[in-house]
Order: structure tokens, then C-alpha cells, then sequence
């Protein structure tokens, strides 16, 4: 198996509805990539989309193939991955086996949303469409109300008062306002008091606004190659050096594991292994924070605290610089926002520009190992990708 590198990373500004199209959005990324990897559109060998919504957004299916003659290669193998927020990651991961194969030497990936353009009222029943059309969609219950009663769990779960995880899940939020401040690419580019997460209005009980991403539109792409051909392009390429992912059903079939996700403890595990490394060897992390409880459990799940005490540390700050492991330095999808069939391409992004030192006032001290997460609906999905610095 070949060794696979990301050479190149491109990102639009997240933000909310956008006049450009997908296609746009896509291409622009897409060329900002292939400019840093210094390729030619003729270059790319397959092109890879991750994206879901783009027959509600646009009344557009198979947006991959007109992405990929705007960019100047219609002949080229090209497919779309619907994995809801995971959906970029799925295709990262499919392009890896590709190249590893030997299949293809170099590969553009990435993905778009217009979800903010929809409008909250068909953004919010689309996204529904993700929960299980005859036990979980049937009863009512939207991603927020999913994500409410876990953080209602985990607090009696884990004997913590609810006022307490409400306070730690309102740092958390302060902390990725915070980052996102510092994110000229970021959707809410303003920080953020604990005040103001409290008096913002209720969403679902524990939940306030401000505990939850916005409705983005974006897009990100990344370009991969084979080792050999990295090491032309480039004195600092980034090697992924291990993936996992898994799946799961219903969310009332997961509940033996919940408040946790069983999908991301194995995901996680299988890319440690893979990559040869422990939880404590990742020095930078963007992990899926669509709501503020989501940190909380993702940070337990993928090993870097033990469960119950995930926003205890975030709150003494051990997931900002100087502490255990740098969480969502981009701002996250909270604040950096959330264009789904991008996000998973937007965290290579990041984590690519940290390990190469090139993040600017949140840069992460000689960061060389990082490691990206992405969620799929209730769990549904989960992709973690390692990525290392190769020089």
C-alpha cells in the first residue's frame, strides 16, 4: 500500500446564503488547492464530491459531474458521497484507497453545502430526513432534541448538576467564538460571554441558541497524491497516516452505548491503530461540535479524557493552547460554521494548515500529529482521519 499525502487545501468563506452556486462554491476551493499544490486542472485523475442537500438547495442531482466540467476535466471518473456531516470525510477516505491502491496518483476531494440558503424552516425538516424514517423522524424529535436529551443523560449519567454541564457547555461555546474571532474564513467571526449563551433564547432544554451551529454555506476541497509525486510538489507534504469509520442504525438502537457514540470509539480506534499511536500523541484536533454537549462527548470518546469529565476540562482549559490537546482551533463547526458536505474536507483544511505551521494567531506550538472527526446524523457515521507532518 502507497503512502498518501494532502498537498494542497482550499476553503471559501463559511457564512450564511451565498449567491454562488455549489458548483462555485466547489471550484473556488477547488483552484485554491490546486494553485498551493502547484497542479493543473489536466493533473487530476478523479474527482471525488461530498455533499447532501443539493436537490432541496438547488433542485440539482449529481452536482458532482457539472463541478467537474467547470473545472475543466468532464472526462474524468468523478462520484458523490452522501454521509451527512461526514460526507467529505467518507470521500477523503474512499480517496485514499484509490491512490494506496495504486489506482490513481492524484485526486481533488471535497465538498459544498447551501444550507443556509435554504431557509430554517426546509433546512431544519432536510436535515430530519437524516433520522430513521420509521421509528426516530416519526416521533418528532430534530437533531437539537436528539442532542438535548443526551446532554440531560450525560448529566445524570455521570452525577453532574445541570445548571454545572449547562456552564461548561457555555465555555465551550465561548471558547470556539473565540477561535472562530480569530478565523477570517469563520461563519461568526464575534466571541462570545457565558452571559450571552444563557440569555440567548431556548432551543431545546439544555440547550440555547448558543449552544448549536449555525446553517452554513461553503465549500472545501483538498488534493491528494501518491508519496512520490508529494515529495516533487513540495518540502511539506502531510501525510494521513491512518482513517477508520463505522456506522450504526437508529438512534434507539445505540442506546446501550449512549450518552456516547459507539460509531466514533471504534472509527477512533481503528485510525489509531492504523497510524500506529495513541490519543496522547495528537497534538490538534477538529472534532464535530454541532451542538455544545457534542464537544463533551467527543472528547471522551475519542480518548483524551476519561467519561464524565470531558467539560471539567475543557473549563480548566485543558483543549486550548498550553493544555492536554488543542480542540477546533478553526472555531468549529459552532462557530466556523457547519455547510455539511464540507465540513470534513474544512477539518483537513485546518489541521493541514496547523501542521505546517501556517494557522497564524492560533497556531499550535510545533504541532505534528493531528486528527480529525466527523459525525454522520445520531451517529449514524463517523470518520476519523490522523494526519502527521512528512519532513
Amino acid at each position: 500500500m502507497r503512502k498518501v499525502a494532502v498537498v494542497g487545501v482550499g476553503q471559501t468563506v463559511f457564512s450564511g446564503a451565498q449567491s454562488r452556486s455549489n458548483t462555485e462554491l466547489f471550484s473556488e476551493a477547488a483552484m485554491e488547492a490546486l494553485n498551493e499544490a502547484n497542479l493543473k486542472n489536466k493533473d487530476v485523475q478523479a474527482l471525488l464530491v461530498g455533499t447532501v442537500l443539493t436537490d432541496f438547495e438547488e433542485c440539482q442531482q449529481i452536482a458532482n459531474t457539472y463541478i467537474s466540467e467547470n473545472l475543466g476535466l468532464p472526462h474524468v471518473p468523478t462520484n458523490t458521497y452522501d454521509g451527512a456531516c461526514a460526507s467529505s470525510s467518507v470521500a477523503i477516505i474512499d480517496a485514499f484507497i484509490w491512490i494506496a491502491s495504486g489506482m490513481y496518483d492524484i485526486v481533488l476531494v471535497g465538498g459544498m453545502e447551501k444550507v443556509a440558503s435554504m431557509g430554517t424552516h426546509l433546512a431544519t425538516q432536510t436535515y430530519t430526513m437524516y433520522a430513521d424514517r420509521y421509528y426516530d423522524y416519526p416521533s418528532g424529535i430534530t437533531f437539537p432534541g436528539m442532542f438535548a436529551m443526551l446532554a440531560n443523560l450525560y448529566a445524570k449519567k455521570y452525577n453532574i448538576p445541570i445548571e454545572i454541564l449547562k456552564e461548561q457547555m457555555a465555555l465551550i461555546s465561548v471558547k470556539a467564538h473565540k477561535f472562530g474571532a480569530l478565523n477570517p474564513k469563520a461563519h461568526l467571526q464575534r466571541e462570545l460571554t457565558v452571559e450571552k449563551v444563557f440569555r440567548s433564547p431556548m432551543v431545546c432544554q439544555p440547550l440555547n441558541v448558543y449552544d448549536c451551529c449555525p446553517f452554513s454555506d461553503g465549500g472545501a476541497a483538498i488534493v491528494m497524491t501518491s508519496e512520490d509525486i508529494a515529495r516533487k510538489l513540495t518540502d511539506k507534504p502531510v501525510f494521513i497516516t491512518g482513517f477508520g469509520q463505522a456506522s450504526a442504525g437508529t438512534f434507539v438502537s445505540q442506546q446501550e452505548y449512549l450518552p456516547h457514540f459507539i460509531t466514533r470509539q471504534i472509527s477512533s480506534a481503528k485510525a489509531y491503530k492504523m497510524a500506529g499511536i495513541k490519543p496522547l500523541d495528537i497534538d490538534v484536533c477538529e472534532l464535530h461540535d454541532s451542538f455544545s454537549i457534542s464537544e463533551i462527548l467527543a472528547v471522551e470518546g475519542l480518548g483524551f479524557f476519561d467519561y464524565g469529565t470531558g467539560g471539567a476540562a475543557s473549563a480548566r482549559g485543558e483543549t486550548i493552547h498550553g493544555g492536554k490537546v488543542v480542540i477546533n482551533p478553526s472555531g468549529g463547526l459552532k462557530a466556523k460554521g457547519h455547510p455539511v458536505g464540507a465540513t470534513g474536507a474544512a477539518q483537513v483544511y485546518e489541521i493541514f494548515r496547523q501542521l505546517r505551521g501556517e494557522s497564524g494567531a492560533t497556531q499550535v506550538d510545533n504541532a505534528r500529529i493531528g486528527l480529525t472527526d466527523a459525525m454522520g446524523a445520531s451517529g449514524n457515521i463517523n470518520c476519523n482521519i490522523v494526519l502527521e507532518r512528512g519532513w
